[in-house]
């Protein structure tokens, strides 16, 4: 069987404003930590537990740079051995400190909106499931779909995880857009065809070329109004 490598990405789509055809089911896809909900606290508590437990003298800074990516990942390119028991350490003070984690202001009211709009909702995290579904469940959102490292496919940045959930949500790329606040999540957004929106409330720095920033989740409320009838108005039709 032949293989094909995924090119890296050249480029991040914008939510620019894009013409729909009218019948096309419209996605809004979305990170977890540092766009829905703020685990910041939650992550600096089991990174000192994971501290305390293995002597690691390592910064959480230096954890918080690689967000985005699997934690075994994030260990190895930390070059931190015994990664798996790290791991347990890190998921066993995650879960006893999930109480600690906040929803940002005002998103669930956006991700109601969106839906009441019939947007489809779906998450892609690198969060295991078992940990990302009770933080969900806090939203009271409909998301149709929840994709994390233990699915099918590679973790982000690879962009298997966003065209799965598109799958599972019947969603052609072109009417999808993605919203991370790390370059991971730009990246696998690029390599997927999916637009890109940067949650400039969230933890980390988009890369190059630098791609929409809101300052808020409120301004998600602009995509809304992106989408162009596929027909121009002519003298005479009714609006």
């Amino acid at each position: 069987m032949t293989t094909h490598s995924i090119p890296p990405p050249s480029s991040v789509s914008a939510p620019t404003k894009r013409t729909s055809s009218g019948t096309s089911p419209r996605a809004l896809l979305l990170d977890l930590d540092g766009v829905l909900l703020d685990t910041r606290p939650v992550m600096e508590r089991a990174w000192r537990e994971v501290q305390a437990t293995h002597g690691l003298a390592m910064p959480f800074a230096s954890y918080e740079h690689h967000l985005g990516r699997e934690f075994i990942d994030i260990m190895h390119r930390l070059g931190v051995g015994d990664a798996e028991l790290v791991n347990e350490t890190y998921e066993t003070a995650s879960r006893s400190a999930s109480h600690l984690a906040r929803q940002f202001a005002g998103i669930a009211e956006v991700l109601h909106a969106f839906a009441a709009a019939d947007w489809r909702l779906g998450v892609v995290t690198s969060k295991p499931l078992d940990r990302a579904a009770p933080l969900l469940a806090q939203l009271g959102c409909p998301f149709a779909t929840v994709r994390t490292p233990g699915n099918l496919g590679r973790a982000k940045p690879a962009p298997d995880p966003i065209l799965l959930a598109l799958i599972d949500l019947g969603v052609d790329p072109s009417e999808a857009t993605y919203v991370g606040d790390m370059a991971v999540d730009q990246e696998s957004a690029a390599r997927a065809g999916v637009a890109y929106v940067h949650a400039g409330w969230g933890y980390g720095q988009p890369a190059s070329p630098t791609p929409e920033i809101l300052a808020s989740p409120q301004e998600l409320l602009q995509l809304l109004h992106s989408v162009e009838p596929s027909e121009p108005f002519i003298e005479g039709s009714l609006v």
